[in-house]
């Protein structure tokens, strides 16, 4: 409808980092607190550092880039009538 692709491509990343970010965060206290309890059952303990939990977000944003961005350049850059024939 008149939308450049990298229009497209802004509105559905930040749609999908926002739900990313906040998934994030929401899990990371909670595996925190399940592999700091798991751990401590061994002998040999090691302790949890905050930088794996960000390359573990970091990670899936990358991630979440590069699928939005694959898709929405497809389906910019496709025919509408193809799609409207096979309907």
């Amino acid at each position: 409808m008149g939308a450049s692709v990298l229009n497209l491509w802004g509105l559905l990343s930040r749609e999908f980092m926002i739900l990313v970010v906040i998934s994030c965060l929401l899990a990371s206290p909670l595996a925190w607190y399940v592999l700091h309890n798991w751990l401590q059952r061994f002998e040999y303990r090691i302790n949890m550092s905050w930088w794996i939990f960000v390359s573990a977000g970091l990670g899936a944003m990358f991630l979440t880039l590069i699928t939005v961005s694959t898709q929405t350049v497809k389906a910019a850059l496709s025919n509408p009538v193809r799609s409207l024939r096979s309907e």
